[in-house]
């Protein structure tokens, strides 16, 4: 019989809902990291902008993307705490860390989470990790306590064959999204033998709300020549902003300024795809470098959606083959050997609104136990965009998309 090792991750960014402005203290606090950890996020964008490209390239032109690059690489680095050999390998190819140790990975996504908790007084950012095993099923020690002492993990064994354990997992990935994300598992199989969840908080507003009353209903033009209409908010504020021939974009803050929304939008004939196909690590930093104080007037669509996907075929294009396959070797949980990847999932929700942004994000991978310039701009967001919402010292992407036809589901 075959078993499995689930290994999830939710991420949630809630970036919302308090109606008042609050004061400029943008330069009260730095986000104080290592210059190991300062590799890492660089590591981690560059694992984040190749896998969103990889998942949009694989969809159709008119659909929506949204995934959370900080939740997967997450997800990921638990999965990596059990792996060995050419597995090891892989994994570190496809997470852009093959220059670092083990050890000095986990000590890095602990000071990062760390440091993404507490930048901003203005907003709240809790992170929860936590391991779900079957109480029948034999996992090293050592591997626990990786997790619990760089991860802050909690532990619990559970009787996978009692009914209530499906809804002692789901209750508490519930409990850490704000209900966004109420049920991540909707059943566990006898072959089920370990959950690892890892869940991300963010509550936080628009350094400079939208007025619900400027909000009208405009045209926004889709990339097949048609027209929709859409809710677009609209303001005019100082923002950073940046315009070339490929592009320009808008920079729009968060609560004390250290989290941000970039908006992409692209410039003349050029389509959204054309602006995705030049993001790269080095044009990131060179994009954000760019941006500039102007007084702007910003159009943009309210926005709201859930994406679902398996990244098992990007995570193979990647590199990662060897942990999907037979010979993945991931004997640091259990060492007698037989586990692989048989599915990486990523779940994500989104609303943008005049208030703030709210998202949440969770990544599932399941592992099988087997037998062997001066003066005003305008930026009108009336077509197909990208977005990226970051962390703005370090420059860490949290979350990235693309808007093909904005809507807005309740």
């Amino acid at each position: 019989m075959k078993n499995k090792i689930i290994i999830l991750t939710a991420s949630l960014l809630i970036l919302a809902f308090a109606c008042e402005k609050s004061e400029d203290d943008a330069g009260e606090k730095k986000l104080t990291i290592s210059k190991s950890t300062e590799k890492l996020i660089q590591s981690d964008n560059e694992f984040g902008i190749d896998l969103f490209r990889k998942v949009v390239a694989s969809k159709s032109t008119d659909s929506n993307v949204f995934i959370s690059p900080i939740s997967a690489s997450l997800a990921l680095a638990m999965t990596y705490n059990g792996a060995n050999g050419t597995t090891k390998e892989s994994m570190e190819t496809t997470l852009k860390k093959e220059e670092f140790e083990t050890e000095e990975i986990n000590q890095m996504y602990k000071e990062l989470m760390q440091g993404l908790k507490s930048i901003d007084p203005k907003v709240t950012l809790n992170i929860a990790n936590s391991i779900w095993y079957r109480n029948n099923f034999n996992v090293l020690q050592d591997f626990i306590q990786t997790n619990q002492d760089y991860y802050e993990a909690e532990v619990s064994s559970l009787n996978f064959s009692d009914p209530s354990a499906l809804s002692t997992i789901n209750n508490w990935v519930s409990e850490k999204t704000n209900e966004k994300i109420p049920e991540i598992i909707n059943n566990i199989s006898p072959s089920d033998v370990m959950c690892l969840i890892n869940a991300i908080y963010f509550y936080g507003t628009w350094k400079y709300e939208f007025d619900k009353n400027d909000t009208e209903e405009k045209d926004f033009y889709l990339e097949n020549g048609n027209t929709v209409k859409t809710d677009m908010m609209a303001q005019e504020a100082t923002l950073n902003y940046v315009n070339n021939d490929l592009f320009s974009a808008v920079e729009l803050p968060y609560g004390s300024e250290h989290y941000s929304m970039v908006v992409l939008l692209p410039e003349g004939q050029n389509k959204v795809s054309d602006v995705i196909s030049q993001l790269s690590p080095e044009n990131w930093k060179l994009w954000i470098e760019s941006l500039n104080e102007n007084d702007v007037m910003v159009n943009l669509p309210k926005f709201k959606f859930m994406f679902e996907d398996s990244l098992n075929n990007e995570l193979i294009d990647m590199g990662m083959g060897n942990a999907f396959s037979a010979m993945a070797d991931f004997t640091k949980i259990n060492p007698n050997g037989g586990l692989f990847i048989s599915m990486v999932k990523q779940k994500a929700y989104i609303d943008v609104n005049e208030t703030g942004t709210e998202a949440a994000a969770v990544t599932v991978v399941e592992i099988e136990l087997t037998s062997v310039e001066g003066g005003k701009k305008y930026f009108i967001v009336n077509k197909p965009f990208g977005f990226v919402i970051m962390e703005k010292e370090s420059k860490s992407i949290i979350f990235i998309g693309k808007v093909a036809k904005p809507v807005y589901e309740e």
